[in-house]
């Protein structure tokens, strides 16, 4: 019998700690920093035990986007290459942009709504939405629909 799942995209500053350790976990053995387990769940301060409760059932983001499609809601200022710029950034993290949708600016400002493709990006999606984040005259930014 199939296991229902269900998923939810949780800010991390309301998660427990021991999710956030366990991703600290996580990243320091995916970056080689630790070698074994042991030594980095000693170094984070949790058990062993509580890291195998765990690992299966916390994943950044980036890694339930890979080979996915993500659509992306932004309000952008209405200055002249600023969507340019955005998907400048888009290709550059070597995401596949699949549609772009832009209202008329009212008020200077314009809704965009972009889907992108992540399977052929080089790094991480959350490097990705930094980069969009810190460009001049993007007000927000928000995942809206994952595939």
């Amino acid at each position: 019998m199939k296991e229902d799942k269900n998923f939810f995209i949780v800010d991390k500053s309301v998660l427990p700690e021991i999710f956030l350790k366990v991703m600290d976990v996580k990243n320091l053995l995916e970056s080689k920093k630790e070698k074994t387990v042991q030594d980095a769940v000693n170094r984070v301060g949790i058990s062993r035990s509580a890291f195998y409760k765990y690992r299966d059932a916390v994943h950044p983001l980036y890694e339930n986007t890979r080979g996915k499609t993500v659509t992306i809601a932004m309000n952008l200022d209405h200055t002249p290459g600023l969507l340019s710029a955005v998907l400048n950034g888009i290709a550059t993290e070597g995401a596949n942009v699949l549609t772009i949708n832009q209202t008329i600016p009212i008020n200077g400002i314009a809704n965009v709504t972009v889907t992108i493709e992540t399977n052929a990006m080089q790094g991480d999606f959350s490097r990705l939405m930094g980069r969009i984040e810190e460009l001049k005259g993007v007000q927000s930014l928000k995942i809206i629909a994952r595939e």
